[in-house]
């Protein structure tokens, strides 16, 4: 997939664990899980407006795109 999702380096980066930005954003973990390891078809733009005040970052810091190699 050429998104690349960067939740678990800003997670460390604020030493904050997955369990309470889920509780502060109003997400399940599991969910938040499944965003973290990429497998997510779809974010709510509320959903990433959330995460990104909770972690003080841009979207760009959680998203990057990375061309496929064919």
């Amino acid at each position: 997939m050429p998104i690349i999702i960067n939740l678990d380096v800003i997670l460390a980066r604020k030493e904050m664990k997955s369990t309470e930005l889920a509780e502060k954003v109003g997400i399940t973990t599991a969910n938040l899980s499944i965003l973290k390891t990429g497998k997510a078809k779809a974010v709510r733009f509320s959903t990433l407006e959330a995460i990104c005040r909770e972690l003080d970052c841009q979207p760009g810091d959680i998203l990057k795109y990375q061309k496929e190699q064919v």
